[in-house]
């Protein structure tokens, strides 16, 4: 990886623990990987646990995102969640264009681009998640869907684009078991800086992501770190993905 791109573990914890759970969650992430700042670490906790998480994590080395934004600043959006708003409780980042979005809740391409301005103009930094499902693999789609995904997530973007971290995520790896191999990886991760046009675009690998197969992936020098679910929900599990790239570094 280059000296340039500083490798990040991000932790999306999705629809899982209750509030004293996450509080209960940051603190021990606090207590074991609090002044680690190589690799940089995030924690992508639900909504309602977003101020309890921040004040846990306040003044450590890890920082705090969301897991989704509303596109709008404000109006009548019953049920969403702007960007601001999320500045607001201590986020700097945001996860948008999630796979589990744009396949189980219809969000689209534009819609995801939408999102990602939105980010951009509210000063959180964005993980923009791309990714092929095992169809369109199979029909060796991979590069056509993944870069028409960037091009129009980046339509607009300009000069920002350096800001933005791109997950790239197999559909068909997320919460499988499966998981694409550090060649198939790299292979696609190499493509998707080409498409980015930034060289300073990190670029994770999120899908099937866990303690025993990240050692393999973070030794793959395209891959920049990773954005992990189930993995992340237990700090020791976590703090081994934190531990594999560390040593890399």
């Amino acid at each position: 990886m280059s000296t340039a791109r500083r490798a990040l573990v991000a932790g999306n914890w999705k629809m899982y623990k209750d509030r004293a759970a996450a509080k209960a969650t940051a603190l021990a992430l606090r207590e074991t990987l609090g002044s680690c700042e190589i690799p940089e670490v995030a924690v992508f906790p639900p909504f309602p646990f977003l101020a309890d998480v921040s004040e846990a994590l306040h003044g450590s080395a890890i920082s705090l995102g969301a897991q989704d934004l509303h596109p709008g600043k404000e109006g009548a959006f019953t049920g969403e969640v702007s960007g601001w708003m999320l500045r607001s409780v201590g986020c700097r980042w945001v996860i948008v264009g999630h796979s589990e979005r744009r396949h189980q809740l219809g969000e689209t391409d534009e819609v995801v681009a939408r999102k990602l301005r939105a980010a951009l103009e509210s000063g959180l930094d964005p993980i923009l998640c791309v990714g092929e499902t095992l169809q369109e693999r199979e029909r060796r789609d991979t590069e056509r869907v993944i870069e028409r995904q960037i091009e129009s997530a980046f339509h607009g973007v300009g000069t920002s684009r350096g800001q933005v971290t791109i997950a790239y995520e197999p559909v068909w790896a997320i919460g499988t078991g499966r998981n694409a191999t550090p060649e198939q990886a790299s292979e696609v991760h190499k493509r998707i800086r080409d498409w980015s046009e930034d060289a300073r675009v990190r670029v994770l690998y999120g899908g099937s992501v866990k303690p025993e197969n990240v050692g393999a992936l973070a030794k793959a020098p395209e891959i920049d770190g990773v954005l992990v679910g189930g993995a992340s929900l237990e700090v020791s599990s976590f703090a081994r993905l934190v531990a594999a790239f560390k040593s890399r570094d």
